[in-house]
């Protein structure tokens, strides 16, 4: 590959980043708004039942994979999708949002310490500590606007932790697949074993599903765009991003 293709795949992995980074910001806004009606555990359901529909829609097609890599795949739908949405949407049922948006916030800098274990070619060095402490920093000036509130709270806090190490190991184990297999694909499957992984979490939970919600035009709005976009789109763009700029990037 030319220095000018090379140049061209990467400018093209941050562009796919930055897209997914806006919109996955502004989930925060619509779950914050399911939690009124909806448990953690049913907004996962429906958002990854939404997006497996969606990219089956967009590719129609069945590719005949190995155990090993429907291993995988399940790994990544327990940790990518249902240990990472359900501490994640728990945690702001325990504590401030701002909180959840800090600790999450350091899922980068997790990822980036494990792949430099696991993952060949992918090594943390000085610039990327830099990088992650102005990132982390931008992150906290914008969530406390100039107004430092520390309020701790240990269960919600410990949530927020579990999502940002669920993220790291799910991103670990992306990298090793992500060149191997149609995005569309791979995320179709991601997003099948997080349903399926979810599912035993709901019956446990036990709570009706409340179908009566979705006659509330903004709940349904909310629901379509976590699913279709949130789920569905900017995780197949994710997966482009890593493909074209690696995980530690």
């Amino acid at each position: 590959m030319s220095d000018m293709k090379l140049s061209d795949k990467k400018a093209v992995g941050h562009i796919l980043a930055l897209v997914t980074i806006i919109v996955w910001g502004s989930t925060f806004i619509s779950t914050k708004m399911l939690l009124s009606e909806f448990s953690p555990v049913q907004i996962m359901l429906c958002r990854f039942a939404i997006a497996y529909v969606v990219l089956w829609l967009i590719r129609p097609k069945f590719e005949k994979t190995k155990i090993k890599d429907e291993l995988l795949f399940l790994m990544m739908g327990i940790f990518g999708c249902t240990l990472y949405f359900i501490t994640e949407n728990t945690a702001l049922q325990y504590t401030l949002a701002s909180n959840v948006s800090i600790i999450v916030a350091s899922a980068p800098i997790i990822t980036a310490i494990l792949a430099h274990f696991f993952v060949k070619g992918e090594k943390l060095n000085k610039n990327i500590g830099i990088g992650f402490v102005v990132a982390f920093t931008g992150v906290a000036l914008v969530v406390f606007n100039g107004q430092f509130v520390l309020k701790l709270n240990p269960a919600g806090d410990a949530l927020s932790l579990g999502a940002a190490l669920s993220w790291a190991v799910y991103s670990v184990i992306l990298r090793t697949c992500v060149d191997k297999f149609n995005s569309v694909m791979l995320t179709r499957k991601l997003m099948f074993y997080g349903f399926i992984t979810a599912l035993p979490i709901a019956a446990a939970e036990g709570k009706e599903f409340p179908f009566n919600a979705f006659e509330k035009p903004e709940m349904l709005f909310c629901i379509l765009f976590l699913g279709v976009i949130g789920s569905g789109i900017c995780y197949v763009l994710w997966n482009k991003a890593i493909s074209h700029l690696g995980v530690v990037t």
